[in-house]
């Protein structure tokens, strides 16, 4: 498999990254099995393996220290934190506090003296970003971690983040890992013009658009999947429903398989370092690396730009980070006496 640079760290990744989050008890609870996944992973050319603390509530980061005995230093590894990790308030976030106490307890798990990408899961509204810049910037002063990115920051945080990184001579954040898939393209409008210009490198999850994209969901078809209990909404959109099965049909139009497509989709664009792949079982991942030699030629994407535009969302994903403001109305709606222009009467 070829490898592409990581933004401008000097680091080389594969184009396809092997994510675990199904590994463990919330999807593959069958440690060997899972240390298989990863060893025919390595074994095809992928040298990039991305987890977070709170996957399997810790229970992945073990099973992946476990299957990279012997083969750590091949091996691209990353990990993520800010999840909740215990009842205490304190045992999540993106605090110096926390950060400290995380990668300790990320670095025992993983069996390993450092990580190459330690990343901020989710946008912190709470914590000033220069507390969360000062601890990682510590940490790669100690050599416990080799890089240090984000995960599902908007745009305006990213620049924020470089910004404050250069007034307070703090490290940068090297890496950014949104969703993007040919149902989510909404970061071609802000976040992957963003990167380029600060010479990010961007690993992108859920390509295959939490299985939407592999052909798992259908319309009229009912599904045991236990994602619908984690992203219903997304995964019931009769617009993406509909939307998939012209996928479907362009594909096996094209000669392929829709996950080949969707995954030459998304390594493709040019601003994409890596995608993030996510099997829960060997025949998952044997399929996707099956497609890893896949052009896709101009008129096929042409037809792709016209089923879902560049810089749209057809369905949100419900996982993806939403900022406060969509959540909860109070945030953008004034007090009832202050919302008439004018005073009344």
């Amino acid at each position: 498999m070829r490898t592409r640079a990581l933004g401008r760290t000097g680091i080389q990744v594969s184009p396809y990254c092997l994510g675990t989050m199904m590994f463990g008890k919330l999807g593959n609870p069958d440690h060997e099995d899972c240390a298989r996944i990863i060893h025919r992973a390595l074994d095809a050319g992928v040298n990039f393996i991305d987890t977070a603390d709170v996957y399997g509530y810790s229970e992945t980061e073990e099973i992946i220290g476990k299957a990279l005995r012997g083969r750590r230093d091949n091996v691209v590894l990353a990990t993520k934190f800010n999840g909740v990790m215990g009842q205490d308030p304190n045992r999540r976030g993106s605090s110096r506090r926390w950060i400290m106490t995380a990668v300790e307890d990320s670095l025992r798990r993983l069996r390993v003296d450092h990580i190459d990408l330690y990343q901020i899961h989710h946008p912190e509204p709470g914590t000033d970003l220069e507390e969360t810049l000062s601890a990682l910037t510590d940490l790669l002063r100690s050599g416990k971690v080799r890089a240090i990115g984000s995960s599902n920051l908007p745009a305006s945080e990213i620049v924020e983040g470089q910004w404050l990184a250069e007034r307070r001579g703090l490290a940068r954040l090297r890496t950014e890992q949104p969703t993007y898939s040919i149902l989510n393209r909404a970061i071609e409008r802000e976040v992957l013009p963003v990167c380029r210009r600060y010479g990010i490198g961007t690993l992108v999850w859920s390509p295959l658009a939490s299985g939407m994209l592999a052909g798992r969901y259908r319309k009229g078809r009912p599904s045991d999947s236990q994602r619908l209990k984690w992203v219903p909404k997304y995964l019931t959109d009769e617009r993406a429903l509909d939307l998939v099965e012209q996928l479907i049909a362009l594909a096996r139009e094209a000669g392929m398989p829709i996950t080949h497509m969707a995954m030459a989709f998304a390594v493709n664009h040019p601003d994409v370092t890596s995608a993030i792949i996510g099997p829960r079982t060997l025949a998952h991942l044997e399929d996707l690396l099956a497609g890893a030699g896949v052009v896709l030629e101009d008129a096929l994407l042409d037809r792709i730009d016209a089923l879902a535009p560049p810089g749209t969302d057809i369905a949100t994903m419900d996982i993806a980070y939403r900022p406060p403001a969509l959540q909860d109305p109070a945030l953008r709606r004034r007090p009832a006496a202050e919302r008439a222009a004018a005073p009344a009467g």
